[in-house]
């Protein structure tokens, strides 16, 4: 789900919900408040308007008039008392002049008042006001029917904008997900290209849209990438291929040469450098059109499903003769969890066999080599360890580029720097991915990680 939200579709649709959550909660809180007020200005008027009608009688007509006023009260909202100065009840419902009730013509909020029929305890507004004869008239008014008006708006508002968020929440998921799933193909595509597939392209929809726009410029991008890269190979593939027919006659050449020789002739010494050297030129090229043959995806049609502890303990009994040889100890560790590879298993074979290789060379006597698979989050992963120099920080990025020979102190390695590369290129096809990094006791620590779902 929070890959889901990360989406910048998801992020936009979001806040639009939230703005507009916020915006309805203001317009919302604006009407409530206006008519609340108004309510309350129309209560007040209410009563001073009743002030102002009764203050003009006097007596006993006062009395009648107030009593004759509650026969039309339908809803009894209403109640007044008259009282004398010191306050004491002379006539009327209202038993007690409310709280501290003012008797200056304005309406005052209040909680709670006296009636003879028993105490009232619900909001309401109460206002008095002086008669002509000197007594104090007191009217109270309920606040309840107008609180009713009040929440009949306020539900009816609140109602308004849950069925509007309902549906926009509704169309914020279901307008989400086209985009995010375009987006995931985009992305498994992606996965592929860089795992060395070079045809592949993203998925253009065919609507004209800021997706479609920018994958049809990657796609045109990838066009050309693949174009240069094709025509580069294909020069380097062409050198490689015709050097080695003129080179096999050389070699053949000064062999022949090299065999009518006695052993004692000082030629024949130059002759078995010549020898060695045309050799060694005939392995580059062979290792050059090997890469070649890997990164053109070609042996894809031979992947199986592979026992990943199987193949180690094979690896393992080939060369546990080399380092007891030199006297080092090579080490088999498989996690008992790690599951199966899917792959060549000549092609899988080649390359750890390159990284044990290299481990046994720069693995010093008596040194100590691990060969081991364990599970990386669901995931084979096989790791070869030693404690040799290493490999400094500096060449981790380039040690799988063709030709590239580290070395600690300065000084370049023996070899071709083809190891390696092939090492990469045999993973590139699988869609594995190489590491390296430095052991925890030092020297180097190379691993492949062993996920390539998406080129099943």
């Amino acid at each position: 789900m929070s890959d889901q939200w990360r989406s910048s579709s998801s992020r936009l649709l979001g806040l639009y919900c939230v703005l507009f959550v916020a915006w309805s909660s203001v317009l919302l809180g604006v009407m409530y408040w206006r008519v609340s007020d108004y309510l309350n200005d129309l209560a007040e008027s209410g009563l001073q308007q009743r002030a102002h009608l009764f203050e003009k009688f006097n007596g006993q007509a006062l009395d009648d008039a107030l009593r004759d006023s509650l026969r039309y009260d339908l809803h009894g909202a209403y109640a007044y008392g008259i009282f004398s100065r010191a306050g004491e009840p002379l006539a009327g419902p209202l038993l007690a002049i409310p709280g501290d009730l003012r008797m200056d013509g304005h309406a005052q909020a209040v909680d709670s008042w006296s009636l003879r029929s028993g105490p009232i305890n619900a909001p309401g507004r109460a206002l008095g006001v002086e008669t002509q004869d000197g007594r104090l008239l007191v009217f109270v008014r309920q606040s309840g029917k107008l609180t009713a008006v009040n929440s009949i708006i306020l539900d009816a508002l609140l109602w308004g904008v849950s069925l509007t968020i309902i549906p926009g929440l509704a169309g914020w998921h279901i307008l989400r997900r086209r985009p995010l799933k375009r987006i995931q193909e985009i992305e498994a595509a992606t996965k592929r290209i860089i795992a060395g597939d070079l045809g592949q392209r993203l998925p253009v929809s065919g609507r004209p849209d800021e997706i479609d726009r920018l994958s049809s410029i990657v796609n045109a991008m990838l066009e050309r990438i693949e174009q240069l890269m094709t025509e580069v190979k294909g020069v380097c593939d062409s050198i490689a291929h015709d050097l080695r027919t003129p080179l096999t006659r050389l070699r053949a050449h000064l062999y022949r040469t090299r065999v009518v020789l006695e052993e004692d002739d000082p030629r024949a010494a130059q002759l078995d450098k010549a020898l060695d050297e045309t050799d060694r030129l005939m392995a580059r090229f062979g290792a050059l059109l090997r890469i070649s043959e890997l990164e053109s995806h070609q042996r894809r049609s031979a992947f199986v499903e592979l026992d990943a502890g199987e193949l180690l303990r094979e690896l393992h009994a080939f060369y546990l003769p080399l380092a007891e040889e030199k006297d080092q100890q090579l080490l088999l560790e498989i996690d008992p969890q790690v599951g199966t590879l899917w792959g060549d298993r000549e092609l899988l074979f080649e390359a750890l066999a390159n990284l044990l290789s290299n481990a046994l060379h720069f693995t010093p006597t008596q040194g100590r080599i691990v060969l081991r698979a364990v599970d990386d989050r669901g995931t084979p992963r096989i790791d070869v360890i030693d404690n040799g120099p290493g490999i400094p920080p500096q060449d981790r990025t380039l040690i799988y580029q063709r030709f590239f020979r580290g070395g600690s102190g300065g000084e370049s390695t023996e070899g071709f720097g083809l190891g390696l590369s092939i090492v990469a290129a045999i993973a590139g096809l699988h869609g594995f991915r190489v590491r390296a990094g430095d052991a925890p006791g030092g020297g180097a620590w190379l691993s492949i990680r062993c996920a390539a779902e998406g080129l099943r």
